[in-house]
């Protein structure tokens, strides 16, 4: 008993760890009802359908209810019980009679929607096998036999086709052969001869719903092995969108901002690998530059006094724009900041925003958007505190220094040049 136990409670741990692991549910409810023929064996003059008629339909006489585990998309285990009253239709010319069975099935599940590829052609119809062992007790409720009963047991074989209605719940038909090895009753209730002994044959017909349980999107009947390629491919598809953002150079002085200490180096100035601004050759404390055994004037255009002024001087210093746009893109936040950093520590420095549009477009509608452009800089270093008597706009329009028959040529026409006055 200790043994069963253990082995019960390792299978149960075993399943539970499973469900937790797959990408899809593994369990499901289900509930059917529908009509059962006895086929044999039966007495003489005994019948649950009139043999004069080729259909014959009786009234509800099978119900059964199920659990269902799936152990992968193919298959899996199902263990039910079902009810099945057995007696004559009116009208058919049999003795009167009447019987109820109870049976209880352990039944291995094959999804054959997956094994034979339905979904190339469908993801609303399945269709499922089942095949397995049950035990049944079989009850006389009339005659000389009346509460007479006889355990049984056998073989159960079937098919189920599937529509499914949601992702959690299905629509059931199922045609299911039952053998029993050995029913010494006939389903009329009365002794089988010999002829018939430890045999027995009935056919059920339901209908019915299936309910998946868990928290996944889809049940084990339904899930595809291109979901699970889907969705390890969103997962890479974000896994690289993470890594685009990382490298990103907001500043573009070659060091990605997940390493870059500091984020808002204006153009052309070196830094070091952490992205920040570096001086080299570096001062001897003697106006001179040193550098090995090379001297250079501490006026050189990238000393730290005048590296600022030698960049804007230069034209490094600009404000990119986006087409028909006349705010600033994220590509120039960290040049505008080094022009407030700029007239900030130098009170006396002036500056003149001059504004372009590249060639494409009417050329008045690109005189204003320059200055549109120019204004919207303008905005930006006055309110970061920059007095506006130090500050002029102008608009050019539009920009024929670089060609206009190539993308960057383009980009680069659509700026904010910053002159210093």
């Amino acid at each position: 008993m200790k043994k069963t136990l253990f082995l019960l409670v390792s299978v149960t741990s075993f399943g539970i760890s499973l469900a937790q692991e797959v990408p899809f549910n593994s369990w499901s409810v289900e509930a059917n009802f529908g009509q059962n023929k006895a086929v044999k064996p039966f007495a003489d003059n005994y019948y649950s359908s009139d043999p004069t008629k080729y259909f014959n339909f009786s009234d509800v006489n099978h119900f059964d209810v199920g659990v269902r585990y799936m152990f992968s998309t193919k298959f899996g285990l199902k263990l039910d019980f079902a009810s099945d009253e057995v007696k004559n239709q009116k009208g058919n010319l049999s003795l009167d009679f009447k019987t109820q069975q109870y049976r209880l099935g352990l039944q291995g599940v094959a999804n054959l929607g997956r094994i034979m590829a339905f979904e190339t052609f469908t993801n609303r119809f399945g269709l499922l096998g089942h095949a397995g062992i049950q035990v049944s007790q079989l009850t006389s409720k009339m005659g000389v036999t009346k509460d007479v009963s006889e355990d049984n047991g056998g073989v159960i074989v079937g098919f189920t086709p599937q529509v499914r209605i949601t992702n959690w719940l299905v629509a059931t038909a199922d045609f299911s052969v039952l053998s029993n090895l050995r029913q010494h009753l006939n389903w009329d209730g009365s002794y089988a001869d010999s002829d018939n002994n430890l045999s027995g044959t009935m056919y059920n017909t339901s209908i019915g719903l299936t309910a998946y349980l868990g928290k996944n999107e889809k049940h084990a009947d339904w899930y595809l092995v291109d979901d699970l390629i889907k969705s390890k491919d969103d997962e890479l598809r974000e896994k690289l969108l993470n890594i685009e953002k990382m490298l990103e150079d907001t500043d573009r002085d070659g060091v990605p901002d997940y390493l870059d200490a500091e984020n808002n180096t204006p153009t052309g100035l070196p830094v070091d690998t952490k992205g920040r601004y570096v001086m080299t050759p570096q001062s001897n404390g003697n106006d001179q530059l040193v550098n090995g055994d090379n001297t250079a004037n501490i006026n050189s255009p990238f000393s730290k006094d005048n590296a600022s002024k030698s960049l804007i001087e230069k034209g490094y210093v600009n404000v990119f724009f986006d087409v028909d746009n006349d705010t600033p893109n994220a590509g120039s936040s960290s040049n505008i900041y080094y022009m407030v950093q700029f007239l900030s520590q130098n009170p006396n420095a002036k500056a003149k925003l001059v504004g372009y549009a590249d060639p494409r477009g009417d050329n008045s509608e690109n005189l204003d958007l320059s200055k549109r452009r120019a204004k919207s800089v303008y905005d930006i270093l006055v309110k970061s505190g920059i007095n506006t008597s130090r500050i002029s706009i102008e608009g050019h329009g539009v920009d024929t220094t670089y060609p206009s028959d190539s993308k960057v040529g383009l980009d680069l026409a659509r700026r904010v040049s910053i002159i210093l006055d």
